[in-house]
């Protein structure tokens, strides 16, 4: 693995924390999704843990996404591969956690991390973090986010938050339905870890086929989702725009869109 990549893993009172810590703004390689991936395997498997925790280590920076040699330069079937870890491996883990999973956002969440949050059960929210899918403006698609985000918002606002690729605040998010609460900074830890305390003092039983049935309940056909957002997106990563659009974004300059 690449020894930049780094996921702490720390339990306490039945608690897990997952924290993530690759500066500067602990955007995904492989190996770093791949280690987030394992962390949530080893909670979900560990009987003595009755909630999960998902944070950053960085100050005011969440998750940016993926980075972008895994779509610069790369073949459609390497694009695949890491969307299969991104978009399915990690719906999967989730769906058989058995225990819920709350997504603490300090900062800064985007494309990818904006796919890493949304797998919680529950997005806690600093009153200073900030969401966007920037995808559209490098000549890609938040594909993953065609499946749930008019769910959750409605079509018109997913549409508008889509394709413009804006970026917006934490009380937008709350008044979106797309966080469960907004938590001022100096308290936003203790608060979030009392959420999680919460969770873990309910018959562990009860939580994990209640989890089971309400994972059912709403999912309303999103495995099949999932796999044409796969789809759509290794089709359009692999385009002279996408590639423009992402040597543009690294050079710092405007895209030519031929």
């Amino acid at each position: 693995m690449s020894s930049d990549a780094k996921v702490h893993y720390e339990v306490t009172d039945h608690i897990a924390e997952i924290t993530l810590d690759r500066p500067p703004v602990n955007a995904f390689s492989v190996p770093f999704l791949d280690q987030i991936l394992a962390a949530f395997r080893r909670a979900g498997e560990d009987e003595s843990i009755r909630a999960v925790i998902l944070r950053s280590a960085l100050p005011d920076r969440f998750c940016a996404g993926l980075d972008l040699d895994i779509i610069l330069g790369n073949t459609a079937l390497g694009v695949r591969e890491f969307l299969q870890k991104l978009y399915i491996d990690l719906w999967d883990i989730q769906t058989k956690m058995g225990k819920p999973t709350i997504a603490a956002v300090n900062g800064a969440a985007r494309g990818g991390g904006m796919t890493l949050a949304i797998s919680c059960d529950v997005i806690v929210a600093a009153d200073s973090a900030t969401f966007g899918y920037p995808e559209i403006d490098l000549a890609v698609l938040p594909a993953i986010h065609f499946a749930h985000l008019p769910r959750i918002v409605g079509r018109y606002r997913a549409f508008d938050l889509l394709f413009t690729g804006r970026t917006f605040d934490a009380s937008e998010a709350a008044q979106l339905g797309l966080v469960s609460r907004v938590v001022a900074g100096d308290t936003f830890r203790d608060e979030t870890l009392e959420l999680a305390r919460t969770f873990a003092s309910k018959s562990p039983t009860a939580m994990r086929t209640g989890r089971a049935a309400f994972m059912r309940a709403t999912d309303l056909d999103y495995t099949r989702s999932v796999a044409n957002a796969v789809e759509d997106f290794c089709n359009i990563a692999v385009t002279p725009d996408a590639q423009e659009g992402l040597t543009a974004f690294l050079e710092k300059r405007k895209p030519n869109w031929e």
